[in-house]
């Protein structure tokens, strides 16, 4: 009996806690799976055989192309910074990261400002060649490409920080075995380095894919009907969350094939790193015109996904500077920061109680539940914003029809308990998963000597598990913010009333056509951005990450 009550203290607090998020998160799935085989209305009926087509074949191309391009330049510029010693390629190491600081969103709005009639490029060849019409010179871009074209600009670091970790790994061994066998340096890349890193590949293809699929800012900004487009039009323009959730289902099934092989794809890589005999690779130096191409590759792709949209923004800031008085600057920099600090201390909070749990209970029940609750990050934040908007809506009916009580949806239908919520669910994997890698690094003896001397289970977590991942948790809460600062489809949905933050405020503006008034918000989230990728980047780019 006095046994059987150990295993009930152990297991049921942890399995309660682990339970009620495993729940959280199902909500959004479930909600979207039952809402599809409910029944279908008549907007539904039309879209069916009218624009649904469209929306998937826009997806697909958009997702197809974008993988290209992003394997193309991810892969390449890894190669080059791996391998080779040219000028300036350790600032290319990091500096190709900075990338994740642009939304889509925000090199879409750079894209037509630059290339559009009377634009950025009409100002420059005026200023450098004088009046003249430059706009059939200038080259245009359909809504379509300039999707690719800015969603690829925006990912392509997924790739390239997990190749190049994986090429690292590879250490100088493979090379020597490439040598040993007569191959060139080419026939050592393709036939054994790239075969070697297809794992690590595939993860950031994968990656790639579900934030491609994802994408609404941008899609929508450029006038493209996809999946994430219709989903948001069918809740806004008609009203009708069935079918928002029906259009949810499909995407839903793309993003979960996606998201099963980026978890597939990481346990491979783990069998890829090599156990022993790491020699760090002896990078080959190149001079003269050998350096070219290499630092020409790295320096046009740093330009273009960094330099180019940032140096728009400045210049319209500075352009129109009537938007600092416009604008209430200081009020979305403390409408973010309150944001980005609640959601950080729910997230670390629950995922060091989490992790402890795990690490006292040894419950294989309790690990199916926490492996299940970081399937969050799949969901695109359109998704998740509708379906917290369905459940809540008929929860709240639901209480009012039985308890007569007044409507409850405005506790979490733009409120910020329910922007906490959803992003909870959304970066709930960031955080639990950070924190579980460096928590596996504490030695289960520790534990046992920390028993010994007298600490309790509590005083063990607080006084030794807690200080020894300190530097840890300060990076979650980086990624953290770094991903609500740029979290557009869950804020502007599911906020409350006139609540802005930087993302929502300058997809405003850009929305209403007011791209010079759309600049310093931009300006303001990529500034941010930036200081918390160089804050981070020792981590992102080591070679144990």
């Amino acid at each position: 009996m006095h046994h059987n009550n150990i295993i009930m203290s152990r297991y049921n607090f942890w399995f309660f806690i682990s339970l009620v998020i495993a729940f959280i998160v199902a909500l959004p799935i479930l909600t979207v799976f039952f809402s599809f085989f409910s029944e279908t209305s008549n907007y539904f009926n039309v879209l069916k055989n009218t624009f649904l087509f469209e929306y998937i074949n826009n997806s697909l191309i958009i997702l197809v192309s974008v993988l290209i391009i992003t394997f193309l330049i991810g892969v390449i510029s890894a190669y080059f910074v791996s391998f080779y010693d040219f000028p300036f390629s350790n600032f290319f190491s990091w500096a190709l990261i900075l990338a994740f600081a642009i939304p889509g969103y925000i090199f879409a709005f750079s894209i037509i400002a630059f290339f559009e009639n009377y634009g950025t490029a009409y100002t420059i060849l005026t200023n450098l060649f004088g009046e003249h019409n430059y706009n059939p010179l200038i080259p245009k871009f359909d809504s379509l490409v300039g999707s690719i074209i800015a969603i690829s600009f925006s990912l392509f670091p997924y790739v390239f920080v997990l190749t190049r970790s994986s090429f690292l790994y590879q250490s100088n061994n493979y090379i020597e075995v490439g040598q040993n066998l007569g191959l060139s340096e080419k026939e050592t890349f393709y036939k054994i380095i790239l075969p070697s890193a297809r794992p690590a590949i595939i993860a950031g293809l994968a990656l790639v894919a579900m934030e491609c699929l994802s994408d609404f800012g941008t899609v929508s900004f450029f006038s493209v009907n996809t999946l994430t487009t219709g989903i948001y039009n069918s809740w806004l323009s008609f009203d009708d969350l069935n079918t928002a959730n029906q259009i949810s289902f499909i995407l839903l099934i793309f993003i979960l094939l996606l998201f099963s092989l980026e978890i597939y794809s990481r346990r491979e890589a783990k069998y890829h790193q090599p156990s022993r005999g790491f020699k760090p690779i002896n990078k080959i130096k190149l001079t003269g015109k050998k350096s070219l191409i290499p630092f020409m590759f790295c320096f046009l792709i740093f330009f273009v996904s960094f330099i180019f949209p940032v140096s728009q923004m400045i210049f319209w800031t500075f352009k129109f500077p009537k938007y600092f008085q416009d604008i209430d600057i200081l009020k979305i920099n403390l409408n973010t920061l309150y944001l980005v600090a609640l959601a950080s201390l729910c997230l670390v909070a629950i995922s060091l109680l989490i992790n402890f749990g795990s690490r006292i209970s040894k419950s294989k029940i309790l690990n199916y539940l926490t492996n299940f609750s970081i399937s969050g990050y799949a969901i695109p934040g359109v998704i998740l914003a509708v379906a917290f908007i369905t459940f809540f809506s008929n929860l709240s009916d639901l209480i009012t029809n039985n308890f007569n009580v007044g409507s409850t949806k405005h506790l979490f239908i733009g409120s910020i308990s329910g922007l906490i919520l959803a992003y909870f669910v959304r970066f709930f994997s960031l955080s639990f998963n950070g924190i579980k890698s460096s928590y596996e690094k504490i030695n289960n003896s520790i534990d046992e000597s920390a028993y010994l001397l007298g600490y309790s289970k509590v005083k063990t977590f607080s006084k030794i598990h807690v200080p020894y991942l300190k530097n840890n948790i300060i990076l979650i809460v980086v990624l953290i913010s770094l991903e609500i600062i740029k979290e557009l489809p869950i804020t502007m949905i599911l906020r409350p009333f006139n609540f802005e933050t930087f993302a929502t405020q300058a997809y405003v503006y850009a929305s209403q056509d007011l791209l010079e008034a759309a600049a310093l918000p931009s300006l303001f989230l990529i500034g941010w951005s930036t200081i918390l990728i160089l804050f981070s980047s020792k981590y992102i780019l080591s070679q144990k990450n």
